[in-house]
């Protein structure tokens, strides 16, 4: 006679519901139907690491802390850290052909820039934007550069500044390689003149406060696909909060502030898009 079957390991619909509603109340990530896939290969490592037997197992405990490690650990895990060095290099030709030497420009008295990246992840768009500072003849700049983002654990990440052969081999000029990091085995860290320039802090876009910033250049790119309308609306307005008349938001290829927040004045950088602070 032949043992019971084994139990199913797919994911319920209930369990699946379940999720949507944890990953959206604690990040406001809304996570589509028919996603089971990207749970499945995001929440399995959890799964593994805890012995935790299969997908609804791990609901099951969720129910019972919601509010513990556990609960933060499956966020962390669903959160999307996908970013390399200099993504869409359209987008620096104009930060460092126009938008930059423009505010350069208004800060020439002060020399002081702050700038923020926000959804940070592993670093690599506020390191890539220090070191395009530093190339831009900047270095005796007061440079302010706060990287954001939910996950604690991909923040530990880019405050180590070390990236693997893959990590800087996407995007990144070999000249900028050669002058900007150390070899390290198979790893490349960043020198500290670059690393210094950066902060990074945990925080959650929708509940940025006030007193956080104030700054005159945003990037906030590929974010606000992830979220409702709803959600973006709040978003834009705690960045609009922290971005003086003059400062600059810059969002991605795919995103806009059209028919979310109208108080932002579109204006064109060669071939993107950037978005104006209103008065």
């Amino acid at each position: 006679m032949t043992g019971a079957p084994p139990a199913s390991t797919e994911i319920t619909f209930q369990n699946y519901a379940f999720l949507q509603e944890h990953i959206y109340r604690e990040s406001g990530i809304v996570l589509d139907e028919g996603k089971h896939y990207l749970l499945e290969a995001r929440l399995s490592p959890i799964v593994a690491r805890r012995h935790i037997g299969t997908l609804n197992d791990l609901c099951a405990l969720l129910r019972t802390s919601r509010d513990g490690p556990l609960a933060r650990e499956v966020v962390e895990a669903v959160t999307t850290n996908e970013t390399l060095f200099f993504r869409d290099i359209q987008l620096w030709d104009g930060l460092q052909t126009v938008l930059i030497p423009e505010l350069v420009e208004r800060y020439a008295a002060t020399r002081i820039l702050r700038c923020w990246s926000a959804a940070a992840s592993s670093g690599q768009e506020a390191y890539s934007l220090a070191m395009l500072l530093l190339e831009m003849g900047l270095r005796d700049w007061c440079i302010q550069i706060a990287g954001t983002d939910l996950n604690q654990q991909i923040l530990e990440r880019a405050r180590s500044g070390v990236y693997s052969q893959l990590e800087v081999n996407r995007g990144l000029p070999a000249r900028y390689l050669i002058k900007y990091f150390v070899r390290h085995g198979l790893a490349w860290e960043l020198k500290e003149e670059v690393r210094r320039m950066v902060r990074f802090v945990q925080a959650d876009l929708r509940n940025v406060p006030a007193t956080f910033g104030p700054f005159d250049l945003v990037l906030c790119r590929n974010v606000l696909i992830y979220f409702d309308v709803a959600t973006r609306q709040r978003i834009l307005q705690r960045i609009r909060g922290v971005l003086p008349y003059g400062g600059y938001l810059v969002l991605g290829s795919a995103e806009t502030t059209l028919n979310v927040d109208e108080s932002f004045v579109p204006r064109g950088i060669g071939r993107t898009t950037v978005y104006a602070a209103p008065q």
